[in-house]
């Protein structure tokens, strides 16, 4: 029996981007948010989090990833750019393959390393 949890982050930036700013868990969770809400700041509320640093994450990641994320409408809201909608898909399914690769390994080593459902 596996007694273990155990968390699998993906952290995604360009190659020269010196800088310490990344897409990951929280960036891809706001996009989630605007998606389902059409605005950043409703995004960032249902995360219990503060306007102001759901804008400077999304700030920080365009700038790590050299596209925009979003596409601002003023008081119409929020939408995901195309280039956002391909890399949360791309981020989405490399964190699930990666959630598989460690539950084989721990099966393989303690059984029922299926914690990948738990994402």
């Amino acid at each position: 029996m596996n007694d273990y949890n155990y968390i699998v982050r993906i952290k995604v930036k360009q190659k020269e981007d010196a800088g310490n700013s990344w897409f990951g868990r929280g960036v891809a969770d706001l996009l989630h948010g605007v998606e389902k809400y059409h605005s950043l700041n409703m995004a960032a509320q249902q995360m219990g989090m503060a306007y102001s640093k759901a804008w400077r994450i999304m700030r920080d990641a365009e700038k790590a990833m050299k596209i925009p994320l979003l596409n601002r409408m003023g008081k119409q809201g929020s939408e995901l750019t195309p280039e956002a909608e391909k890399l949360l898909k791309v981020y989405e399914e490399a964190q699930l393959a990666a959630w598989r690769s460690v539950d084989a390994v721990m099966e393989q080593y303690y059984g029922n390393g299926k914690n990948a459902d738990k994402m």
